[in-house]
């Protein structure tokens, strides 16, 4: 079964530890129960029970320690297969949970780049610990436009600084033992990272930003003082530690969507399978039918394409940069489909949506930030178009990659190198996934991908284009999801996942790629060559009554009554 049941937990792991974790982390949030959680939820309460939990089972020590450093831990790795379970866990019981974690992962990116051994070793006796770390990039004037940082680093003589100034939306700004702060040199445009702590008094913790479980800190730095041993980074390594760090993080996203997503699908059809209205249950009605289908498809197109990416980033080196790409389409696509999921779910099960005791209330609210964390999704679909070229008329040679689900350190994350020339990376043939099924709704998007093409050779964005984000806006969405689509592809024979799943996913996306040909041709800026090419991307879905009926009856009605959480 691809869709996580807590109950069932069936991922396999070279490890014995590897597995505890998960079926640890699941036994804390199955004993506190879902009513101790929407409790929490709804006070606000800092989850200090689930760092508890955390710091006795040395949990993020394990999962987030690089083995050099480690203490005593010989589990101890950054491997993002294991990590990806654990994300979807967290975010199965909560965006807070994942919170916590996430924001801590961003905290240790700069540390773990740190040409620096001195605050290396101090973050790994503090992890060891139990500490929570915390990302010092965003600012309230500038957001994450780190060219306009204001954050200023001044020298006091005798290898010693000072600190001045405001940090804003920092997740654990009020716990983290470091907080790897990115500003400027003063009086210079020179990029610094260093670590900051809230317990010393010129670190003032001014607010909580959200109204939520979460500590999103308001902080100044007011003549903070710091060493040299609190310095990660300067210069162009810091710069590129400040973008490669959103590399590693911004993954994340996806996996904390398709948790909750997942979680939510559980409850909603329980609730629409046991409930009857004009003397039928409401899983009976056509369009109730057609919307968990859809909300299905979607929800393990999500789940295999996120985990392809992960393959493509375990495989990673300075000749193979491909995760590049695959990775802030897992941020802004895959949670994007989260909320179209959600919005499906709801649908069905209308005002139950809304019920304090509900897991899915919680999810409705909070599956609506990831598109909007580590960069806007205007911000990745603008980054992914810069591949565009080379993915559609200049192939690498890539030798295949299979399934990345090996116990190891995923040392190259923090060795990523310059964050520039995206433009000379070069990608596999997508031709051969789309090859790969012979399916009726595979080859008409395989068909529309070809119209798109050739919509790029003959009829090519001009330089205003180009310039126009409105535009390349548009242009991106259909680009996001033939690389999307490939992948799903490539992921499904890994997994072995039914043809007639693929089929039906392929349906979905059959009209996602005419509803964003739609989008396109309206464009104002769009022209009379490129509308025509809009029309012809516009196709209909093959549909099968009888696949429709066997993905319905096999895949998603199975699912009824198969997880509910511990009250």
């Amino acid at each position: 079964m691809l869709l996580l049941n807590p109950h069932m937990l069936t991922r396999e792991y070279p490890d014995e530890k590897s597995a505890e974790i998960m079926r640890k982390t699941v036994e804390f949030f199955e004993t506190k129960g879902l009513a101790k959680v929407k409790e929490d939820d709804r006070n606000h309460l800092w989850y200090s029970d689930f760092l508890d939990f955390i710091k006795q089972e040395k949990i993020f020590a394990t999962l987030l320690t690089p083995p050099e450093y480690a203490i005593d831990n010989p589990d101890a790795r950054w491997d993002t297969w294991r990590n990806c379970e654990f994300n979807e866990i967290l975010g199965f019981y909560g965006l807070c949970y994942w919170y916590t974690w996430q924001v801590s992962i961003l905290g240790l990116g700069p540390i773990w780049m740190s040409p620096h051994d001195a605050p290396k070793k101090r973050a790994a006796r503090l992890i060891n610990d139990g500490a929570i770390f915390a990302f010092g990039l965003s600012e309230r004037e500038h957001g994450a436009d780190i060219y306009s940082t204001s954050m200023r680093l001044a020298p006091a003589g005798d290898g010693k600084y000072l600190a001045n100034g405001e940090k804003y939306y920092i997740g654990n700004g009020n716990e983290a033992e470091m907080v790897s702060t990115f500003g400027k040199m003063e009086g210079t445009d020179e990029y610094v990272f260093f670590a900051a702590n809230y317990r010393k008094e010129e670190y003032d913790c001014v607010r909580n930003v959200c109204a939520s479980q979460n500590y999103v800190a308001q902080y100044t730095l007011n003549d903070y003082p710091v060493a040299e041993d609190d310095i990660l980074s300067k210069g162009q390594d810091a710069w590129n530690s400040a973008l490669n760090t959103v590399n590693v993080g911004k993954y994340n996203l996806g996996w904390g969507s398709i948790g909750m997503a997942t979680h939510a699908f559980y409850e909603a059809i329980n609730h629409a399978a046991a409930r009857r209205l004009y003397n039928m249950y409401v899983t009976d009605f056509p369009h109730v039918k057609r919307m968990f289908t859809d909300a299905y498809v979607r929800l393990v197109a999500m789940k295999l394409f996120a985990l392809r990416a992960a393959d493509y980033m375990r495989v990673a080196s300075p000749e193979d940069r491909r995760y590049l790409l695959y990775n802030p389409i897992v941020k802004m696509k895959v949670t994007r489909q989260g909320e179209e999921v959600i919005d499906l779910l709801w649908d069905v099960i209308a005002a139950k949506g809304f019920e304090k005791d509900t897991f899915f209330e919680m999810a409705a609210r909070d599956i609506r930030a990831l598109p909007k964390l580590e960069g806007t999704v205007h911000v990745n679909i603008a980054l992914v178009v810069k591949f565009m070229p080379n993915y559609f008329f200049v192939p690498g040679d890539y030798a295949p990659v299979e399934k990345q689900d090996g116990a190891r350190h995923d040392a190259f994350l923090f060795d990523q190198g310059a964050s520039r020339g995206l433009g000379k990376i070069r990608f596999h043939d997508y031709a051969a996934a789309f090859a790969s099924r012979d399916l009726p709704n595979v080859k008409l998007f395989a068909g529309q991908v070809a119209v798109f093409k050739e919509m790029l050779a003959a009829a090519a964005p001009d330089e205003a284009q180009r310039k126009d984000v409105d535009f390349l806006l548009g242009l991106g969405e259909i680009f996001t999801l033939v690389v999307y689509a490939q992948l799903v592809l490539e992921n499904a024979g890994i997994y072995d996942v039914e043809d007639d799943v693929i089929d039906q996913m392929f349906d979905c996306f059959v009209r996602d790629v005419s509803k964003f040909a739609l989008d396109l041709h309206g464009k104002p800026s769009a022209t009379e060559a490129q509308a025509q090419y809009c029309r012809k991307l516009i196709r209909r879905p093959t549909a099968n009554q009888e696949r429709y009926e066997r993905v319905w009856g096999e895949h998603v009605y199975a699912l009824k009554d198969l997880y509910r959480m511990n009250d």
